[in-house]
């Protein structure tokens, strides 16, 4: 904190605004990196509520000589989101829909709307917003216009300026002031006003449109033809209109360093043709892929997008990804995604087969996949995540964002590449290639270990020497993702002197105490300071319960977390990710956020235990566990298993409280309550003992509690195996008897066992130990190391291919594929053992499909099911599988709810301090979903939890898929 501006003064700014104000050491920790290589700590970060909020921060900027730094999303990856003033966060207030004209086809919303939510809303009435960046489903409105962002669209649609048509700021002195269209007559009044809108006017037509300025900037900013252009201030884009003048040009692509920006009016286009067919050109080298550019653009493309090996090699180890990529053949260095629309599908593929016989006749690529519906959208998935995989290199080297937003004519594509492939050559770089080759950028990235001195200076080294590349070739060193700290320093050898001092007297003109976001664009910050990484350190020995060595150590676990800010994504663009920011839409609360926390505390604590800190405490606690972050996230980040080894190290300091032993140790407890279930059961459900039993344990009042089953199943097992035997099973399978299974559900085991026996399976269930699912939920990695080791001794021998192990319960069973591979000492018997587990419906669903279970086994029965997946088999298996053994009766109809995480996440829902936030995040997709379902509707669910949380949240009772299979034998 700047020593003339204490907390007492920040205190005072905090009661005076509407939103919040917050300068904890966590939250600047949190908002002191955005998805760039840099960390610069902030004063404080503002989350404004109101427009008067922002002239305030204004003023308060102004009289304390500080600055403030607008953001959105944070997923910037030049460090445009960082510095260290007050950050002001407008996404969780300013992110409303304001007016929308369907005739004129337009839009205003305010900056933190969500791209992909505003073309949700306007895709009813057959418009939506062009512009599409890699982060769509999270990046916002604000921050596309600070970057003029551009995306795979924008040789159809162009860029993010060329929609700007208005824009409502407040300047630097608080004025309030609206940008847009003036005729000739207009500017002339607005430059004799006597304030500094007049001011910002006669600054523009006194230094912009003289000739001289004129053929300056055309002589030395990039050529016009390249539509991504992103170089310092647009003054090239003002001086194309002589017959109209529009400042938002300029201030589109500014990155907020002239004035604030409230509310945005876009204009919008028509939606594109519904038909489409993409072409993925396959190529065995990066030369004779962008050889074939020229020609395959030269057809009527919607996208031309490029991918290389290392990005297509990193989606191998993503599970979502891996299933992305099934279209891929052999083993290709570079593969073009090209795309055709229209709206015959006759005209479409026609346009499809030319595209298709110009690439045979270039003799260029080996492959051209043609690729329709669902395909198209996993391909483009699979592209899209390329930013975030590029984190998934394991270790200190990763793929650096520098030079990776260069631009150039398209028919200098392939020279600048082949010149840059050189370039990269002398200093011994394997580099990244992809993205828009045909906009003629490619997303170029060095690998660099920016924990090293020499690599930092090998960091200032290339970019100069690109910097000089790309003005060879008049590109734009900047095409799509702004100058912000990395490139700023460039500017002026990009664009010359008179150019660049140009740049100063707007910025200087616009903002004169420098209070908007400084050291961006001009006057800039180093490129080489302010790094994420104190170079040439001396890294932290750090020993866990959990083996991390997979990504060498926790602390490079948390690392792998690059900022792309996947983890904001709201609950309409599917998947689970992330569950607690979805509900309070804080970033404390994403995954980022604490992988952040743990970078940020792991690195740089003094303390003896560096998990000791109650701001990491705070930042978990929130996080449900569900492990979608583990498959999701393109990096891969397993925060679910940083949180567990968290919780252990914090302990171990700080004490086990009595409400997280009883948690923990549920299934002793569960044992002892079993043999006396109907007392256990009473006090449970009595509305005053229950009480009593919640108040002392600070468990929701409004939660119920779950009933002991009046049975365990492994005496129901040994009843069963007395009376029944088959001769000549199909297989042996050991069912693992969980402890969820085992006391609470007991009739969903039995239900099992009799369904497998029915399909001619032999069933076997041994005295196995519980899972340990609620040690390690509960941080107790002593106890759950145990157990994994007791249940590894056990099954090592007895499972294999031929005799799976397979389980009711997904978080138990799936602990082997999972936990017990970081927790077991014998780590051979555990990967083999994990190879064969399998979730039931999984094993159910792969014998289904090798012909050993047949629909004429079951029921003739017509039924609808609505069926909702655990997370953890979201994240480790797959719903499919559910969904396959549901439909096996052949008129039964299923349909998977798009849920995300229910909420409950065994224990968090129970306790009092979460149970508002467990019941918004059910209320978000899943408990809508179970209201509006018909009567008579089946509601499906695998998870204890789940059905649980629903009964809680709905009133309905969910069945577990194997009740409904078994009541549905034939």
């Amino acid at each position: 904190m700047s020593e003339t501006i204490t907390s007492s003064i920040l205190n005072t700014l905090g009661n005076e605004l509407d939103g919040e104000l917050h300068f904890s050491d966590l939250i600047k920790r949190l908002y002191a990196t955005d998805a760039s290589v840099y960390r610069m700590l902030p004063l404080a970060v503002s989350y404004p509520k109101s427009y008067k909020d922002i002239k305030k921060l204004i003023t308060f900027a102004s009289k304390n000589k500080t600055s403030l730094i607008p953001r959105t999303a944070g997923t910037s990856l030049a460090g445009q989101c960082v510095g260290n003033g007050i950050v002001v966060d407008v996404s969780k207030h300013f992110n409303k829909i304001l007016d929308f004209d369907k005739e004129a086809q337009t839009v205003t919303v305010q900056p933190g709307v969500v791209r992909d939510e505003l073309n949700n809303y306007l895709k009813p009435f057959g418009l939506f917003f062009g512009p599409n960046t890699s982060t769509s489903n999270r990046c916002m409105i604000g921050g596309m216009v600070g970057n003029n962002s551009s995306g795979t669209t924008s040789i159809k649609y162009g860029v993010t300026r060329d929609k700007v048509i208005k824009l409502k700021t407040i300047l630097s002195d608080g004025s309030d002031v609206t940008f847009n269209e003036l005729s000739k007559e207009a500017l002339i009044n607005k430059s004799q006003l006597n304030t500094l809108e007049g001011k910002i006017y006669r600054t523009i037509c006194s230094e912009v449109f003289t000739e001289d300025t004129k053929q300056e900037i055309q002589n030395n900013f990039p050529k016009q033809e390249i539509h991504r252009r992103n170089t310092g201030y647009a003054v090239d884009e003002l001086i194309n209109n002589n017959e109209a003048f529009n400042l938002c040009k300029l201030l589109a692509g500014s990155e907020g360093t002239l004035a604030f920006t409230t509310e945005i009016t876009l204009k919008l286009d028509k939606l594109p043709p519904k038909e489409s067919i993409m072409v993925a050109a396959h190529f065995n080298s990066i030369t004779d892929c962008l050889k074939a550019v020229q020609p395959t653009m030269r057809h009527n493309l919607f996208t031309c997008e490029m991918m290389d090996k290392t990005i297509l090699d990193c989606t191998k180890n993503n599970k979502t990804q891996a299933e992305n990529r099934q279209f891929i053949q052999g083993d290709p260095q570079a593969i073009l995604m090209c795309e055709i629309k229209g709206e015959d599908p006759a005209d479409v593929q026609e346009q499809a087969n030319k595209l298709i016989k110009t690439l045979d006749e270039t003799g260029l690529s080996y492959a051209n996949v043609s690729l329709q519906n669902k395909d198209i959208h996993k391909a483009n998935e699979l592209r899209k995540a390329g930013l975030g995989l590029l984190g998934n290199i394991i270790g200190d080297k990763k793929a650096v964002a520098c030079i990776e937003d260069t631009a150039v004519a398209l028919p200098d594509l392939a020279n600048y590449i082949s010149e840059f492939s050189a370039l990269m050559k002398s200093y011994k770089q394997d580099a990244v290639y992809y993205a828009h080759a045909g906009a003629g950028e490619l997303h170029l990235r060095p690998i660099l270990n920016l924990k090293k001195e020499e690599d930092i200076i090998l960091f200032r080294k290339i970019t100069t020497d690109v910097a000089a590349l790309v003005k060879k070739y008049n590109g734009s060193f900047s095409g799509e993702h702004g100058d912000g700290i990395v490139r700023a320093e460039f500017i002026k050898f990009m664009i010359g002197d008179k150019n660049y001092n140009l740049l100063k007297k707007i910025k200087y003109c616009f903002d004169p105490n420098n209070i908007f976001n400084p050291g961006k664009i001009v006057d800039a910050l180093p490129m080489d300071k302010n790094l994420r990484y104190t170079s040439n350190r001396e890294e932290p020995n750090i020993n866990t319960i959990l083996d991390f060595s997979s990504s060498q150590g926790i602390l490079r676990e948390a690392e792998k977390c690059n900022g792309s800010g996947d983890c904001r994504k709201l609950p309409e663009f599917g998947g689970t990710m992330c569950p607690s920011y979805r509900a309070t839409r804080d970033e404390k609360d994403t995954t980022r956020a604490r992988a952040n926390a743990l970078r940020e505390y792991l690195t740089h604590s003094e303390k003896a235990n560096r998990f000791n800190h109650k701001e990491l405490k705070q930042v978990f606690d929130l996080c449900l566990s569900c492990k979608a972050c583990a498959s999701e996230c393109p990096s891969s980040v397993d925060v679910a298993a940083l949180k567990a080894e968290f919780q252990y190290q914090y302990l171990k300091e700080n004490g086990v409280s009595l409400r997280t032993r009883i948690f923990a140790y549920n299934n002793k407890l569960n044992s002892v309550g079993s043999k006396f279930s109907w007392f256990t059961n009473f006090i449970f459900s009595n509305s005053l003992t229950s009480l009593i039993l919640k108040k002392s344990l600070n468990i929701a009042q409004e939660r119920s509690l779950p009933l002991i089953s009046s049975k365990n199943l492994n005496k129901e097992f040994q009843l069963f195996k007395n009376k029944y035997f088959i001769k000549t099973p199909i297989k042996t399978v050991f069912l693992f008897n969980d402890e969820f299974t085992n006391y609470l559900d007991t009739e969903i085991g039995v239900d099992a066992i009799t369904l497998l026996h029915a399909l001619n399976y032999n069933v076997k269930v041994i005295n196995n130990k519980e899972s340990g699912r609620a040690f390690i939920s509960k941080g107790l990695l002593k106890q759950a190391k145990k157990v994994a080791n007791d249940n590894v001794e056990i099954y090592k021998d007895i499972i294999s291919e031929k005799t799976p192990l397979i389980g009711i319960e997904p978080s138990a069973i799936l602990t082997f594929r999972d936990e017990y591979l970081k927790l077991a000492d014998n780590k051979l018997s555990a990967k083999k053992i994990a190879t064969h587990t399998y979730l039931i419906e999984e094993f159910l669903s792969n014998e289904i499909a090798i012909g050993n279970i047949k629909s004429s086994q079951f029921s003739q029965e017509t039924k609808t099911i609505k069926f909702h997946g655990h997370c953890h088999q979201k994240s480790q298996s797959n719903q499919i599988h559910s969904f396959n053994i549901l439909n096996l009766p052949k008129n039964y109809k299923v349909t998977i709810i798009p849920s995300g995480c229910c909420g409950m996440a065994g224990s968090f829902g129970y306790e009092k301090e979460h149970f508002k936030v467990s019941m918004q995040i059910g209320n978000q997709t899943l408990f809508p979903a179970v209201k509006k379902a018909a009567t008579n509707t089946i509601i499906a669910v695998n998870g204890t939890s789940c059905r649980h949380q629903i009964k809680d949240g709905t009133g309905k009772k969910a069945l577990h898929p194997i009740s409904i299979l078994k009541n549905a034998l034939a």
